[in-house]
């Protein structure tokens, strides 16, 4: 792609090392917990006594619990943590592959995830019966999971059932990034969960079974692992669940009629950031770059990108590119930077100069994973998330339907 002639040029300090612009790439000490800016949002009940602790007294006492507790305890870092976190991870990765692969691991009794909510919901329920998952903080959520509460999905599949007579031809299709009461809600109405990496095989799945698929809760992920099938914009409908119940989620009866996909207006704030400006400013200042982004950015910038994928793909794009290689990224900055610094022979940048973390992945401070750590070596286990039984049940099925695509 030509770089177009009217992009301005952006001057060095402000491009090329973006990410440094954010605290936590900086290599800037870890702050005190109580010095955090949004920390009165955070979970209060962690012990005052780490609210002042400094970042080398923290190491040093979860250093100190995992070598107590040894294989007891598996400790988990999501792709996107804080560098001050991601150390002391056992594994790193995307949400679901930590989830299987701390269930492989039965000598641990405990699993600490530190990633958000939903992520530690999916290690629960794939972990065995002896295995208790803990969410550093329970704060720790996920935006776009919230998007999609349990009740607006059922409230939402009552809407289409009434409008459509029926909805045994629609399938329910959950992105991972969602409650396990909505694993358990496709589970328990023909549906399947998907991942970033195997949405495109989900779909085809789903069409093999159903006229419509109800994709939910990121709108970009469907609508570009659908535009990716060939399936017209037009036959992708959006459903606004803000709208009063009764209003087919602002959508045309006629849209409803001439839809395959029917997209939860649900997005990533992290990924929405990132622009088709942005993407044309990479190129302009440096013509020979590559564009790699996440295909929960917008339709658009995946589009002008060179390529698409979920956190693992983009790992492996960077691993695998030749040295002297120049990559701009769009995806959380913690990764990004990681990248950036693990591979020095290739310029790597993230395309938004002013991203900063992921805001609800950042509320795992190390005084949160030290108070977890402690407290287990102390017999008592605080954050437990505990998934109930019968979503168990049900998410396990619609898991089981994905993991069976080939």
């Amino acid at each position: 792609m030509t770089p177009p002639t009217t992009v301005p040029a952006l001057d060095y300090k402000s491009f090329p090392m973006a990410q440094l612009q954010c605290e936590t790439d900086t290599g800037i000490e870890t702050v005190p917990l109580a010095l955090e800016v949004a920390f009165s949002s955070w979970q209060p009940s962690i012990p005052e006594r780490y609210w002042t602790m400094e970042a080398t007294e923290l190491a040093e006492r979860i250093r100190a619990a995992r070598a107590t507790l040894g294989k007891r305890v598996v400790v988990l870092g999501h792709h996107y943590q804080r560098e001050d976190i991601i150390q002391f991870a056992d594994e790193r990765g995307d949400s679901f592959q930590l989830a299987q692969y701390a269930s492989q691991r039965p000598e641990s009794d405990y699993i600490v995830f530190c990633g958000v909510h939903f992520m530690a919901e999916a290690a629960d329920i794939l972990a065995a019966p002896h295995q208790q998952t803990i969410l550093p903080n329970m704060e720790a959520g996920c935006s776009m999971a919230d998007m999609a509460a349990e009740a607006d999905v059922h409230a939402a599949w009552a809407e289409l059932r009434e409008a459509f007579g029926s909805t045994d031809d629609i399938i329910p299709v959950t992105y991972m990034n969602s409650a396990a009461s909505l694993k358990a809600f496709c589970g328990a109405n023909n549906g399947v969960v998907c991942t970033s990496s195997n949405a495109g095989k989900v779909l085809e799945w789903a069409f093999q079974r159903g006229k419509r698929v109800f994709f939910f809760p990121d709108q970009h992920l469907g609508r570009n692992t659908g535009h990716a099938m060939g399936i017209p914009l037009e036959q992708m409908v959006l459903w606004n669940w803000r709208l009063p119940a009764g209003n087919l989620g602002g959508a045309t009866r006629e849209a409803l009629d001439r839809s395959r996909i029917i997209l939860w207006q649900g997005h990533c704030s992290v990924h929405q950031r990132f622009t088709v400006a942005q993407v044309e400013q990479a190129r302009a200042r440096y013509p020979e770059a590559k564009i790699v982004v996440h295909p929960e950015c917008r339709a658009d910038v995946v589009e002008a990108a060179d390529a698409n994928g979920s956190t693992g793909y983009i790992v492996k794009y960077i691993e695998q590119a030749p040295a002297g290689s120049v990559i701009g990224v769009g995806t959380e900055i913690n990764l990004v930077s990681r990248l950036a610094k693990e591979h020095p022979d290739k310029t790597i940048f993230c395309l938004d100069p002013v991203v900063c973390p992921c805001s609800t992945m950042y509320r795992v401070h190390p005084a949160y994973l030290a108070w977890v750590m402690e407290e287990l070596v102390a017999g008592r286990v605080v954050n437990r998330i505990q998934v109930p039984e019968a979503h168990k049940r049900d998410a396990k099925v619609a898991l089981e339907r994905m993991l069976a695509l080939k």
